[in-house]
Formats: structure tokens, C-alpha cells, sequence
């Protein structure tokens, strides 16, 4: 919960931020920028080195330089310095959220990583209802640097939590070489696999057809939907929900379902959605249920499969768990900002535009899930 806290909780103060500082919102705008693109990058670097020296180790370090660099947020004197701490805090978020799926395959398996993922997708769903609310009750009683005390305590309790319960899950016998030769080894035999590339590319799909109305959110509320900001809950209420639905969903399947059997639910519900989506696009009044009502059913179709996903994306690679978790989130990431900065833009200014591109991407990631059917079955039955 520490990366969606880390974005969504100080957004209420920007605007806060912009006037003491003197900083245009522009500049400001890229502290979310710029935390993003370092969170990013720096999973492809957390994979190996967890792989290399423990997942223990990893979070422990990279949590003490979320604290320090959110205690930097929270005295900075003018937006440079607020820049550059966000960098840091960007540069060290992303590595409980790689190694935490690492952890989860090293100490489960079967039934049991599905339970645990869907539990981690339930409260990654949770985070971002819950941040800007937090963050808007600080900064209305303490101003917006009490959000940075905050984000700072919250690294301490995740220090503390780590380093008091949770034991190491990589043993000495598996730990891989930390040698850049043998981690750029790692990668690109890691990107030659064709059916972990499938897999993670399916997953951006997925979430890309539901991130474009996150990102398109502005333009869907006010321009098409007639909301003001005060009414920016009615939409993001609902996907929360829509996503946590489907993550206890994919809990209680778990043991029922295989996980092959499992993202085929979730597709059924994908596409069932986006095609009613785009009926309703083209032929009814652009009403919040019949815009927004389809979309939450995909978040649970979506967040019922990507558990499922994910644990069949690291199956790939046993041995380098932390490597194949750091490349399933740069993949999404990255895919991510060209929803936001391509995708968006382009499709916002209709409804029935929105609903073209989340069927297309999903019907990509559909494709993809078929092909790695047909591979996976050569080699016997859907795992």
C-alpha cells in the first residue's frame, strides 16, 4: 500500500503546494511525473537484487530510503527540493511492491499463493479509495506537510512490520548471481520466453482497458457526466468496489479453480463488460449507470483474473521470482504512461471512444491469453 499511498495521498494538496511555493501547477504536475518514471526503473533493479540477496534486505533498505526521502518532502522549502525528494520516494516504493509478489510464490503455492495474491489485490484495490481521504483530513486540520509526516510513519510501520515478522523467504541455496553480466543474462533470457512476455503483456492490456478511464477521468466527469470535483468519489467508489468484488472473488475460487479456469471467468466478465460498454456508448444516454456501471464490472473481471495471471507469470521463472515480478510491473507501468500520456487524450472527448479503446485492449489481451492456451497445452493440462 505504500506506492498508491505514496500518489494518491497528496493530491488534494497541490494546489496548497503551488501557492506557498510560488510553483506552477505544471511543475508541480511533475512530482507525480517524476515519482512515477524513478518507481518504474527502479523495479527492474529491486527483481535481481532480491534474488540475489534476499527479499528481507531488499524492503528493509529501500523502506529507509522511502522515510528519509519523504521526511525530505515534509521540511522541503521550495518545489525543487520537493522534486527531488518525490525521485527518491519514487525510487524506493517500488521495491515492496516487486518483492512482496516474489514473497508471496516463495513461501506459498497452488490454492494458496491465489488466496494471498487475491488478499494483496484487495488491499492495493483499498489504498487508493482510502489515501485521498486521508490525505484531505490532513491537510484541512495540519496543513499539506502533515501528509508527508504521514507518509513517513507509514514507512516506519512497514520498516517495523518487515523487520519484526516477516522471515526470509529466499534460502542461501537459491539466492543468483548480484554480477551485472549475469543479471543482463537474467533479462534477456527472461525477454526471449515468449510465453512470460505473452503473459505479462496480457496483464498491461487488462489493466490498461481499465486505467484509461482513470486517466480519462477529468474529461468523463465534468465534460460528459456534468460532475463537479466535489462528486470525483461517484466514480472511483464504484471501480473500488468493482475491484475488491473480484479479488475475494478470485479468493474464494481458490482450490475450486485452477488458474487457467480462473482467468477464464475473469475474461467472461471482461468482455461481457466492454461489449455492453460499447452498446451502451453508442446507443443510450450517457448516463453515470450506463457509463460507469459496465466499467465496474470489468475491475472485477479484471482483478478476478490478474491474480492468476500473475502466478502463472512467475511460475515462468523459478529461480528469479524478484526478476520476473520486477518485469510483470515495469511492463504494466510503462504501458500505463501511454495510456495516460497517448490513449487518454485522444479517446476522452467521446464515451463511445473509451469504450472502443477498453474493448480493443482487452480483446489484444484476449488473444494473447488464447495463444498461451494453445502453447501451455502442448506441454499437457492448463495449470
Amino acid at each position: 500500500m505504500v506506492a498508491p499511498f505514496s500518489i494518491d495521498t497528496y493530491l488534494p494538496s497541490l494546489p496548497d503546494i503551488a501557492r506557498e511555493f510560488q510553483a506552477s501547477p505544471l511543475y508541480l504536475q511533475q512530482t507525480l511525473s517524476a515519482y512515477l518514471l524513478a518507481f518504474g526503473v527502479m523495479m527492474l533493479v529491486y527483481g535481481p537484487l532480491s534474488d540475489a540477496f534476499g527479499r528481507r534486505a531488499v524492503v528493509l533498505v529501500s523502506t529507509v530510503v522511502y522515510v528519509l526521502s519523504s521526511i525530505g518532502c515534509a521540511v522541503a522549502p521550495d518545489a525543487h527540493w520537493l522534486l527531488l525528494m518525490r525521485i527518491g520516494q519514487g525510487l524506493s516504493a517500488s521495491g515492496g511492491l516487486v518483492v512482496g509478489r516474489a514473497v508471496i510464490r516463495d513461501a506459498f503455492a497452488g490454492a494458496a499463493a491465489q488466496r494471498v495474491m487475491s488478499h494483496v489485490m484487495l488491499m492495493f484495490a483499498l489504498a487508493p479509495a482510502v489515501a485521498p481521504v486521508i490525505g484531505g483530513w490532513l491537510h484541512d486540520a495540519y496543513g499539506w506537510r502533515s501528509v508527508f509526516w504521514f507518509l513517513t510513519l507509514l514507512g516506519i510501520a512497514t520498516w517495523i512490520g518487515v523487520a519484526w515478522r516477516l522471515p526470509e523467504t529466499l534460502p542461501p541455496v537459491g539466492r543468483q548471481s548480484a554480477h551485472p553480466r549475469a543479471i543482463a543474462a537474467a533479462y534477456l533470457h527472461a525477454l526471449r520466453n515468449a510465453r512470460f512476455n505473452i503473459l505479462i503483456t496480457a496483464i498491461a492490456l487488462n489493466f490498461g482497458g481499465f486505467f484509461l478511464y482513470i486517466a480519462a477521468s477529468p474529461d468523463l466527469l465534468y465534460r460528459q457526466l456534468g460532475y463537479d470535483a466535489q462528486e470525483f468519489g461517484r466514480l472511483f467508489i464504484p471501480l473500488v468496489a468493482g475491484l475488491m468484488a473480484g479479488a475475494f472473488l478470485s479468493g474464494r475460487m481458490a482450490g475450486r479453480f485452477t488458474h487457467a479456469r480462473a482467468v477464464a471467468v475473469g475474461y467472461a466478465l471482461m468482455l461481457s463488460a466492454a461489449a455492453v460498454n460499447l452498446v451502451t456508448a453508442f446507443f443510450l444516454p450517457h448516463t453515470p449507470v450506463a457509463v460507469i456501471a459496465p466499467v465496474v464490472l470489468y475491475a472485477g473481471g479484471m482483478s478476478l483474473a490478474m491474480p492468476n495471471l500473475s502466478l502463472l507469470a512467475l511460475e515462468v521463472f523459478p529461480l528469479r521470482r524478484g526478476l520476473a515480478a520486477a518485469l510483470q510491473g515495469f511492463a504494466q507501468t510503462t504501458f500505463n504512461a501511454v495510456v495516460a500520456g497517448a490513449f487518454a487524450p485522444a479517446l476522452s472527448a467521446r464515451v463511445d471512444g473509451l469504450a472502443g479503446g477498453m474493448l480493443a485492449m482487452n480483446l489484444a489481451g484476449f488473444a494473447l491469453w488464447l495463444i498461451w492456451c494453445h502453447r501451455a497445452s502442448a506441454d499437457g493440462p492448463l495449470p
